[in-house]
């Protein structure tokens, strides 16, 4: 596996149960090669301010990041822009020992943000753009999106289940010239 694109590694070693703040942000190549990793058209801005702190083996980052990204959109193509500002909190643990590569782990609803680190440091930077491509609008749709799919003939969700009712044909018997 490669070095991740956006790689701000902290020693473990180095935090203590005081918070420590750190602000970090993308630069242009590191915008480059997310976007491409992520699928988007671009990233023109990525940073985060964080607070991170240690208990024992386990490292907690709570902070914010800031985003502008531009993605396709998922009817017609075109650039949709997007501003990302998005809350995180994340755990950073151990990774567990493992008795086979089979063996699975489960996490609760609560330890849904928990990121295994194995070493001596953890990469929140890795963390932020993982948390940043989590946040981004599933599927982008640009503001003439529907105007897009009517001219290509694509019928919209109510129009669709309105046809496929089993009153449909009836409906369409009844109408005046039928």
């Amino acid at each position: 596996m490669s070095a991740p694109e956006f790689s701000r590694t902290v020693r473990i070693d180095t935090l203590g149960n005081e918070a420590r703040h750190i602000s970090i942000g993308a630069d242009e190549a590191e915008r480059t090669a997310l976007a491409h990793r992520f699928g988007l058209e671009a990233i023109d801005h990525l940073s985060a301010e964080i607070d991170i702190r240690r208990s024992g083996d386990e490292v907690r980052a709570s902070g914010t990041l800031k985003a502008e990204v531009t993605q396709s959109c998922v009817a017609s193509g075109a650039p949709v822009p997007e501003e990302v500002e998005e809350r995180f909190d994340i755990v950073f643990r151990p990774q567990p020992a493992r008795a086979s590569e089979e063996d699975e782990i489960e996490l609760s609803g609560e330890e849904l943000d928990v990121v295994f680190y194995d070493g001596a440091a953890i990469d929140i930077g890795e963390a932020v753009a993982e948390t940043m491509s989590l946040s981004l609008e599933p599927y982008p749709r640009a503001p003439d999106a529907d105007a897009i799919l009517k001219e290509a003939g694509v019928k919209s969700e109510e129009e669709a289940k309105a046809d496929s009712s089993p009153f449909a044909m009836l409906r369409d018997k009844l109408k005046p010239g039928s």
